[in-house]
């Protein structure tokens, strides 16, 4: 493997052990089955997405990428995960999911490889767990067609972030495995937005997310404070 691959391998190992576990909405991974239709609304709000080609980085088991596909886009998912990869594939499979594939690549790698060639890229709950976020945000511009969209979810970096996302969220209600996330690679909308502007992406929407731990219930809003989205879009000249 490339040496100078953008990726911790702690990380790879560390939702790896965690692979089989993915499609289980019970699991560590329930809160992304939660999210996943609001993130979804908002994408086909934004740019609807049937007929198009969408490429979806850091796909994991495929959670985002099958929903993708359903909604009648032509989806690829890439991972540096092998077994997530593996469930994904899987689970296209088993749930009959048409025009979805997988690949085990680099966003840099494919960057090169397949410039300008999706309308749609999506990056959600990966930056935070890069050594190099703004190395993927400048693969997922260069992905894009001119006039395509790119969307991207992080974690903010604050003290209340900290206390929700860590403090709350891992060791509090146990809702993610103890690990999950480091203070020190969240990224502030600030930050992803200067990555964003330099890679030639116009920022168009920006959206919060909120969570009630009583009802277990999340919704879009305004407040970036702790979980936010970005839709960014490649001007077309």
């Amino acid at each position: 493997m490339n040496t100078h691959v953008n990726a911790d391998p702690a990380e790879l190992a560390k939702f790896s052990d965690l692979a089989h576990r993915w499609w289980d909405t019970e699991s560590e991974f329930r809160p992304l089955h939660q999210i996943n239709p609001l993130r979804l609304d908002w994408i086909n709000s934004i740019c609807p997405v049937d007929g198009l080609q969408t490429l979806d980085i850091g796909c994991g088991g495929g959670i985002l990428t099958d929903s993708l596909a359903r909604k009648g886009a032509h989806a690829l998912g890439v991972d540096l995960s092998t077994k997530a990869l593996k469930v994904a594939q899987l689970h296209a499979m088993e749930a009959e999911t048409p025009n979805v594939r997988y690949r085990e690549i680099s966003a840099e790698a494919l960057a090169k490889e397949a410039p300008g060639s999706f309308d749609v890229v999506t990056c959600m709950e990966m930056l935070e767990h890069v050594p190099d976020p703004s190395s993927i945000v400048q693969a997922c511009a260069t992905l894009v067609k001119p006039g395509g969209w790119v969307f991207f979810s992080t974690l903010n970096r604050n003290p209340k972030s900290f206390l929700f996302a860590i403090v709350g969220a891992e060791y509090l209600l146990n809702m993610l495995p103890r690990g999950t996330h480091e203070y020190a690679k969240m990224v502030k909308p600030s930050e992803l937005s200067g990555f964003c502007r330099a890679a030639g992406l116009d920022l168009r929407q920006t959206k919060g997310m909120g969570y009630n731990p009583l009802t277990r219930r999340y919704w879009l809003n305004s407040d970036t404070s702790v979980n936010y989205l970005l839709a960014t879009q490649r001007p077309l000249a």
